[in-house]
């Protein structure tokens, strides 16, 4: 059983790696998982479509907040902000690419809307990557980065709510850690990500390079040259309606209900006349929904695994050999952690599954709360970059590739597993060893 795991998360890799559209590879590998588990194939299906409800209300927020993010750019609010980075950015790449790391580290603490700001921002600057030659698996990598390292070692925002989730499953499992703490023990590994961008930025990825036409699967859309805007009254109102959207989702902790707050506001403003209403919720399903249809299959993958028992099978032959030696466990659990978490694509999503197996494993072994935090964190951020069905992979493909010429697997998870999951390894099994 402990193989279940590991062959279907391979069968859904390799398809990945072959082109092989990303919902075919993940049912073909939670068929995989459920075959080897023993269900027939009817069974195997069905225990995924059940266990696809587990992502339902995030892929309805990332349809709504696509809609609102094609309401906002309709205003022409986004052709400003653009026009302002291609004037002081403009044959600066190394720092244009630092920024776009900066304004999407902004969206999950600051101004946590994840990835909605993807399609209102990059789409209007591929031409200025293509002008400037900027390697597109860069800005990858940037994005990437923004939408996962601050909630990794910063407790605001989509932080806390990472922070909490290592916390509960800790105290379910019998051991006590505050806040605090679980930030502190985040620390450590979140660095790695920062050396992981700095290589991408300024090794890997710094020499010039055309994208390919068609390489994203299609070949995209016409994205229409940013005309001279200048500050009117329809601009201020929809900043009335991003910071009422921003309000009320904080305040409620919903997606969906500050998705729907601002979307009404555009309309009853007037930001956006009534009658585009069908067209700006037509534009943010095909903006937003592969990525929604995506986590659901995903969803339903990772129900496969853990209610087969794959999952606490591969954690418990993991374990059987490792003879109390913390280094080796460190590393096990971390790659353990790399399995899971980038077959299911939710580092909120695995932490919960994975605590109740490593606290016992780390509490005999030795290891300290706060080790035991940092190895619970980083196992479930892993995998979370380079993953297929992450919205961390997911989000700056959809931007990246409104031209057809970015290709999701290739140009956005190989770059950014490379780039962010083998420093999380590194860096998180140091911190289980010195804290």
């Amino acid at each position: 059983m402990e193989w279940v795991v590991i062959v279907s998360v391979l069968v859904m890799t390799v398809l990945s790696l072959l082109r092989v559209n990303v919902i075919i590879a993940i049912i073909a590998a939670a068929l995989t998982a459920g075959l080897m588990a023993g269900l027939s194939m009817v069974d195997s299906v069905t225990m995924l479509v059940n266990g696809m409800g587990g992502q339902s209300e995030t892929a309805l927020s990332y349809i709504l907040l696509g809609a609102f993010a094609v309401a906002i750019s309709y205003t022409g609010i986004t052709s400003i902000l653009v026009r302002q980075l291609i004037k002081i950015l403009t044959g600066k790449r190394i720092l244009l690419l630092f920024v776009i790391a900066g304004v999407a580290s902004l969206s999950q603490n600051l101004v946590p809307v994840h990835i909605a700001f993807i399609p209102i921002l990059i789409p209007p600057l591929l031409k200025l990557f293509d002008d400037m030659q900027i390697d597109r698996r860069a800005v990858a990598t940037a994005l990437t980065f923004g939408l996962k390292a601050p909630y990794i070692m910063i407790p605001a925002g989509f932080g806390i709510l990472f922070h909490k989730t290592i916390v509960k499953g800790m105290e379910q499992n019998g051991v006590s850690l505050s806040m605090s703490d679980a930030a502190l023990a985040m620390l450590i590994p979140g660095s790695g990500m920062i050396v992981g961008l700095v290589i991408a930025i300024l090794f890997t990825y710094r020499k010039k390079r055309d994208p390919i036409p068609g390489a994203g699967g299609s070949d995209g859309v016409i994205i229409p040259e940013e005309k001279d805007v200048t500050f009117n009254k329809t601009h201020a109102l929809t900043l009335v309606a991003i910071v009422a959207a921003l309000v009320v989702q904080i305040v409620t902790q919903n997606l969906i209900i500050g998705a729907l707050t601002g979307l009404v506001l555009m309309f009853l403003f007037v930001a956006v006349p009534f009658k585009k209403g069908e067209k700006v919720m037509a534009d943010g399903i095909s903006m937003m929904g592969m990525i929604a249809i995506v986590m659901l299959v995903a969803s339903g993958f990772g129900n496969v695994l853990t209610e087969t028992g794959a999952v606490d099978a591969l954690v418990e032959a993991s374990s059987g050999f490792l003879s109390g030696n913390k280094s080796l466990v460190a590393i096990v659990l971390l790659l353990v952690g790399l399995l899971v978490t980038i077959g299911i694509g939710s580092s909120f999503g695995t932490i919960p599954i994975i605590a109740a197996l490593f606290v016992p494993i780390c509490v005999t072994a030795g290891f300290s709360p706060l080790a035991t935090a940092a190895l619970i964190g980083t196992a479930g951020a892993l995998g979370d970059a380079g993953s297929p069905a992450s919205d961390s992979t997911l989000g700056p493909t959809s931007g990246l590739n409104a031209d057809g010429k970015h290709h999701h697997i290739w140009d956005t998870c190989v770059p950014t597993f490379i780039h962010f999951n083998i420093p999380l390894v590194i860096f998180g099994w140091a911190g289980a060893m010195l804290l």
